[in-house]
């Protein structure tokens, strides 16, 4: 078996639209689940489920913060880099 492993190479800043759309279910999704998680631990009774709820919540509301990220490029820069790029080869 081979040992050394192929590193994955630097993917384009740019964006696509597949992409965007991706990232756009994943934001509702983590969004969601964060404000369900919101809303049960507000109305938890039991402290240790409370916490746990939060903590939760935290945790989407962290994914969907690392997924904003990832749209806060200058997509029409990167775009245009990338089919200059393109051409060249």
């Amino acid at each position: 078996m081979n040992q050394t492993q192929n590193q994955v190479p630097q993917p384009p800043n740019a964006i696509t639209t597949k992409d965007i759309l991706y990232l756009k279910d994943a934001l509702s999704w983590e969004l969601l689940a964060f404000k369900k998680f919101h809303f049960l631990a507000q109305h938890a009774e039991n402290q240790e489920i409370k916490e746990a709820l939060d903590t939760a919540g935290r945790m989407h509301q962290d994914h969907y913060q690392r997924l904003l990220s990832h749209l806060q490029v200058n997509n029409n820069d990167a775009m245009a880099n990338f089919n200059n790029n393109q051409t060249q080869h």
